[in-house]
């Protein structure tokens, strides 16, 4: 017991800060409480659970011995002790009156008061803090001198995120002159900064009306550029892309190399490979020589060169020149990097299953700039084979095999015909081809499966959101040789599918956002407390094949389909979407939600949905008290999920799930969630009996689960286990609420995963 006490390594004559309360005698709906305690100088070590400090707990079981290796390791992974400082303290209570006197609470008083135990060794800290009576915004007024400022400024006042009747936050007011910067330095203002932008508050005695005046100040001296002393545009003058830029090299100039004038006088300084063609360049810039000069431009050509995969590192330098010929002036100089153009790798493994041996080898080759166009191709290559011992009567193959290649090539820029050119520089897609063959060779069959795409992708709004659009997604599913006893015993049309000759030509939309912020801004420190992401997906296939198949009059084999190159075709309609959002308490604690659904249609050419095509529910990212494929379709009962599984899939999805999140110690973080769903089917299949969706049943048909995790989050990547128990199980002949009956063999289900569920 006294090793595992909170205060074993608090020295003596100190005292460990067991906890801190912050108490708001007059709540406010802009002033969140659990927010003040991000100003605080000092807080006590973190609670889990309800209260549980594992981190201390966990750096409390090392030794005081600082030479043994277990005491270390365990001190890095938990956290010391929080010992009390008063003058922390003090510095917390003064932070925490300027932070409200800046969201508009000028009144606020903040007092604390200390508990102090020295015989527990520990001290209680409670901040009181009385708002006040907040100061709010009842006019706005602009003392802009300069015409051409206040015009263009006064232009984008619709995106003005301080309006009157808002409280006087200085925190958005600072936002408000950092709009205005940015709005300015898109309109030519290379140097101005937000300090050029001040506001003057006029108050009334005894009134908490403020009168508000934004005003625009005039330079500062400035040695760097001393003719800057009005207000007035840059224009570019130069622009250069040095291709081959060498920072240790080229410090003095960019001698040795050759310059061509690019597209509209842009200038190239090349380097003797020559690794980049000009036009790609031009595509991807935005700064034009003889414009105003354009933040939003430079960020531009930022991003559309951070596409090419050959550049290795990317910096634009732009140089004032001052006055030329009456204007300001600035040069822009491009200056890139290029990185390795080739990789391969290769990946050996090798097998024993019962005796039988086998080996796969495969070969990976990438170019990152295959045309001197930033264009990538890829391609893989893999042979397995597995040999067989025993009875060989009666098979085709008398070993495992396979042979599988893919090719593909990805172009860093939008290729169409018929669109124009601006519509190509502001999508900024990239379009990708790939094909690829897969040669099986089974003891009971001979299966060929090829296929080939043709994709565009593109993001926006800084990567939170993202499009891909298959134009065109072709697999050909071919069994040349087969074991008719084998065939024979498949009875289910679903399994038959997959190893009957069929063809899938379809097209999709793929969409994403997220509002979660850029990495760089979370590593200043800022906060996020809500993250949403939302998926959707829609594809359709077969209808282009269809009407080829009216209009040339072909006719319908026996069982009322068409085929195309003597291959029946699937026709289908699919779509489905999740939305998901975390809520963060604290950088520890959040509770995450997550809502998702789908619906896949057959019709004309197809009785039922391609097996790969088709909803499946239960498994680490669905309804955790089943396992994968297991639950479902409705109220069917799979008495055997190990050969019944090809029955548990259907043609509509729906799941929702909600998730307790806290990180306990180290790496280590807990999980508690409630999983809820199931998958119906459209049509009314005699081999899953209870699955048909209907819409006076369907809710009673919802299976639910409960559980725990716990998960090792590694920054890089994240390690999950979940063990989930059935709550609800709307399987027929089964026991519909083993939550009230729980059976531990029965009812649970574990999961192995890597990732997040949602």
């Amino acid at each position: 017991m006294a090793a595992c006490s909170s205060t074993k390594h608090v020295p003596q004559g100190r005292l460990l800060l067991d906890k801190v309360k912050i108490n708001v005698t007059d709540p406010h709906k802009d002033v969140e409480q659990a927010q003040l305690f991000n100003y605080l100088r000092q807080n006590a070590n973190h609670r889990v659970l309800g209260g549980l400090k594992l981190q201390l707990a966990f750096y409390n079981m090392s030794g005081k011995d600082s030479t043994n290796w277990f005491n270390r390791w365990i001190q890095r992974v938990g956290t010391p002790p929080v010992i009390y400082d008063s003058t922390l303290t003090a510095a917390s209570a003064e932070q925490l009156h300027i932070a409200l006197s800046n969201r508009g609470f000028m009144n606020n008083t903040v007092t604390y008061q200390v508990e102090a135990d020295s015989a527990k060794r520990k001290a209680r800290v409670n901040y009181d803090v009385t708002l006040g009576e907040p100061y709010y915004i009842r006019s706005i007024d602009y003392d802009i001198p300069d015409e051409t400022l206040r015009e263009i400024i006064l232009a984008d006042s619709a995106r003005f995120m301080v309006h009157e009747g808002d409280l006087l936050n200085y925190n958005h007011l600072d936002e408000w002159r950092q709009s205005i910067t940015d709005n300015l330095r898109n309109h030519g203002y290379y140097a101005f900064n937000k300090e050029y932008i001040t506001f003057m508050a006029d108050t009334a005695a005894d009134s908490r009306a403020v009168d508000l005046t934004l005003n625009s100040r005039d330079p500062y001296r400035n040695d760097r550029m001393p003719y800057y002393t009005e207000h007035e545009p840059f224009y570019v003058r130069d622009v250069v892309y040095v291709t081959d830029y060498d920072p240790v090299e080229m410090h003095d100039g960019f001698w040795g190399m050759d310059t061509v004038v690019m597209k509209d006088g842009v200038k190239v300084i090349e380097g003797p490979d020559r690794y980049l063609r000009l036009n790609v360049l031009d595509e991807c810039n935005y700064i034009e020589p003889g414009e105003l000069y354009n933040a939003e431009a430079i960020t531009r050509t930022y991003r559309a060169l951070g596409r090419l995969n050959i550049l290795k590192q990317i910096n634009i330098d732009v140089r004032p020149l001052g006055e030329v010929d009456g204007v300001l002036m600035v040069d822009a100089y491009v200056l890139l990097q290029p990185d390795k153009s080739q990789t391969v790798s290769v990946s050996l493994e090798g097998t024993n299953s019962e005796g039988d041996l086998g080996f796969g080898v495969g070969l990976d080759y990438e170019h990152r700039n295959i045309f001197k166009g930033a264009e990538v191709l890829s391609a893989k290559a893999k042979v397995s084979y597995e040999s067989i011992s025993g009875n060989l009567s009666g098979l085709i193959n008398n070993n495992y095999s396979e042979y599988s290649t893919e090719l593909g090539i990805t172009f860093p820029k939008f290729m169409a015909p018929f669109l124009r050119r601006s519509f190509k520089r502001k999508i900024q897609a990239s379009t990708s081809f790939a094909v690829n063959f897969d040669y099986q060779a089974r003891p009971e069959y001979t299966r060929i499966i090829a296929g080939g795409a043709w994709r565009y992708q593109w993001t926006e709004r800084s990567r939170r959101m993202a499009h891909t659009l298959t134009l065109v997604d072709l697999s050909v599913i071919s069994v040349p040789k087969f074991n008719k006893e084998f065939f024979n015993r498949i009875t289910n049309p679903l399994l038959l599918y997959s190893y009957q000759d069929h063809m899938i030509m379809r097209m999709g939309y793929n969409f994403y956002r997220t509002n979660k912020a850029e990495m760089n801004v979370l590593q200043m420190g800022r906060f996020q407390r809500d993250v949403f992401t939302i998926r959707a997906n829609a594809e359709t296939a077969g209808n282009l094949l269809y009407g080829l198949s009216h209009l040339s009059g072909q006719k319908a084999d026996s069982v009322g389909s068409y085929k195309a190159l003597g291959i029946r075709y699937s026709q289908y309609f699919k779509a489905d979407a999740d939305y998901s959002i975390t809520h963060y308490f604290d950088r520890r604690q959040s509770v995450a939600f997550h809502v998702g659904a789908g619906i896949a249609v057959p019709y004309g050419n197809s009785d039922v949905l391609p097996f790969e095509k088709r909803f499946y529910s239960g498994g680490a990212n669905s309804v955790r008290g089943w396992g994968v494929r297991t639950l479902g379709p409705g109220s069917y009962d799979s008495n055997n999920s190990l050969s019944n599984f090809i029955y548990q899939c259907g043609d509509i999805r729906f799941d929702v799930n909600l998730e307790y999140r806290a990180k306990l110690f180290w790496v280590v973080e807990l999980g508690l969630f409630l999983d809820a769903g199931n998958i119906w089917t459209i049509k009314d299949y005699e081999d899953q009996p209870g699955g048909v969706f209907k819409f006076n049943k369907f809710y009673e048909q919802i299976a639910a689960a409960y559980g725990a995790g716990i998960r090792l989050d590694f920054k890089y990547f994240l390690v999950r286990v979940d063990m989930g128990m059935k709550a609800h199980n709307p399987a027929s002949g089964q026991e519909h609420w083993p939550l009230l009956h729980p059976k531990f063999k029965r009812d649970s289900e574990f999961h192995f995963s890597v990732g997040y569920p949602f």
